[in-house]
């Protein structure tokens, strides 16, 4: 019988196995019964084409929603239809390690002009002791300027070297939220009062998101069992970044998008709000591991049996490319980047660790749970290595026999419709990033906008390069028990 240590080592390993054994298997099939591969490949790409035409249809649908959310005025709809808002307290946790004092600036001054005012909305701003020389010049800098605009701008400093915490964004949090609970409970506040709102330090909120967030959170009949999730734009310095860096961004976009209209697998993303009483009830962010983002999601969806959710946001929060004054460094950036997003295979390992404690949850929505996360990242790992390079090497190295058949003779040509069908998501995709694509700076000419259609030529070379490759870089991390920590994603802006 496995031991505790074992079994979990097996659920880690299972999922970088689900995909190397794909690549090995389609690899091996090319020589060995090409055919057999060529059948295959036939199928999956009908399977993907149908996918690519679902996935465009909810980005367009989110898109609509999304244009139609940013012209309301949601303030005047919060006063009028919620007259009890002003009970409600904002708390914005913005932790930050080494950014200038620009950055912070800029989503200080956005939280200020949204049209909820900044006076019921209280800053945490919680720095590094491992960085205190540059966090002491942040604070006063902040105190200074900001003192008196807010409800209250409070800040912690998260110590160093702390036992069980991964130095990093959650075990920040986990430390700030640790002492605004000692601030909340001086003032006898209800946790249920209290939408607390975690962003990275260079988020830049829309005008209208809290007066959008808080017009949500009323109108939930359960505000305390849903976390509030935004559409993700990578707009404030997009003009600036590379091509490659672009349609990464465009890409997590478009994946919000789809994710926000679709809702059954939703999972929280980055910045996002949520209910204080859910943060305490759940023992707040996870101090512990990488992607504490998301598994917020699931110690709450554990925590509450299962009857926990997340409320699409169409206002929109604009974060930063990872962007660097040198292309090769930014690049570097930008793997490593999605290498720590697609380290968020561990939750698979650990939801089906925690399944087994919790009998009251129905098998079926621990299932499909578990399948949304881990088909994602299967896809993530292989779906562009099998489109464009194993589908293209049974056609390669098939034998003499096979060449003869009809199918062979056939394949390339049947695969070039499909791929002919498939460049409709490619056309959306070029489309789309034109519609959200931020006001072009005087600073860059006209003819740019060309480049920004053009780019997507990229895009096959971009998702082998810096999608697929780091997923299988992050899961075989995973396999061999060679833990990841947290990696700082460094961006500039002009």
């Amino acid at each position: 019988m496995l031991s505790d240590y074992h079994r979990y080592r097996l659920y880690e390993i299972l999922p970088g196995l689900s995909i190397w054994l794909t690549l090995i298997l389609g690899i091996s099939l090319s020589f060995i019964r090409p055919l057999w591969m060529i059948y295959f490949i036939l199928v999956f790409d009908v399977y993907w084409v149908l996918r690519v035409i679902y996935f465009s249809f909810y980005v367009v649908l989110s898109w609509r929603r999304f244009r139609s959310a940013t012209k309301n005025d949601w303030m005047s709809l919060l006063r009028k239809e919620f007259p009890k808002w002003e009970g409600i307290k904002n708390a914005v946790f913005l932790p930050l390690y080494n950014e200038e004092w620009g950055v912070v600036k800029m989503t200080l001054e956005a939280i200020k002009k949204s049209t909820y005012p900044a006076e019921k909305i209280y800053i945490i701003l919680s720095g590094e002791e491992r960085k205190k020389e540059h966090w002491e010049k942040i604070k006063e800098q902040a105190l200074k300027e900001y003192g008196g605009v807010f409800a209250d701008l409070l800040c912690f400093t998260h110590p160093a070297n702390l036992l069980g915490e991964i130095p990093g964004k959650g075990s920040n949090i986990h430390s700030a939220e640790k002492e605004f609970k000692k601030y909340v409970d001086e003032r006898g506040w209800r946790y249920e009062d209290i939408i607390a709102s975690v962003f990275d330090i260079d988020t830049i909120a829309h005008p209208q998101f809290f007066a959008h967030l808080n017009y949500m959170y009323c109108r939930h009949p359960h505000p305390e069992r849903s976390s509030f999730q935004p559409i993700t734009l990578y707009n404030n310095n997009l003009w600036e970044s590379p091509s490659v860096l672009r349609i990464m961004a465009f890409g997590t976009t478009f994946w919000m998008l789809f994710s926000l209209a679709r809702l059954d697998n939703l999972v929280t993303f980055s910045s996002h709000s949520m209910s204080f009483k859910a943060i305490v009830d759940c023992g707040g962010h996870p101090k512990d591991i990488v992607s504490e983002d998301s598994r917020i999601f699931y110690l709450c969806w554990l925590r509450y049996g299962g009857d926990y959710e997340v409320t699409p946001l169409y206002v929109p929060v604009s974060m930063d490319t990872v962007r660097d004054d040198s292309l090769i460094v930014s690049l570097k950036n930008l793997y490593f980047q999605q290498r720590r997003w697609a380290w968020g295979t561990e939750h698979i390992p650990y939801l089906l660790w925690r399944f087994r404690f919790h009998p009251e949850i129905n098998r079926l929505k621990k299932l499909k749970l578990v399948f949304s996360e881990w088909e994602g990242k299967w896809s993530w790992g292989v779906v562009a290595i099998l489109i464009t390079l194993l589908g293209q090497l049974p056609l390669w190295v098939a034998g003499n026999e096979v060449r003869q058949s009809a199918l062979f003779f056939n394949a390339p040509h049947i695969l070039q419709n499909l791929m002919m069908l498939a460049m409709l998501g490619l056309l959306t995709s070029a489309v789309m990033s034109m519609l959200l694509l931020p006001t072009r700076p005087e600073t860059h000419p006209r003819f740019k906008y060309l480049f920004m259609v053009l780019q997507w030529v990229l895009l096959p070379v971009s998702l082998v390069c810096f999608s697929s490759i780091p997923c299988i870089d992050a899961v075989t991390h995973l396999m061999f028990g060679k833990y990841l920590g947290f990696n700082v994603s460094i961006k500039k802006r002009s």
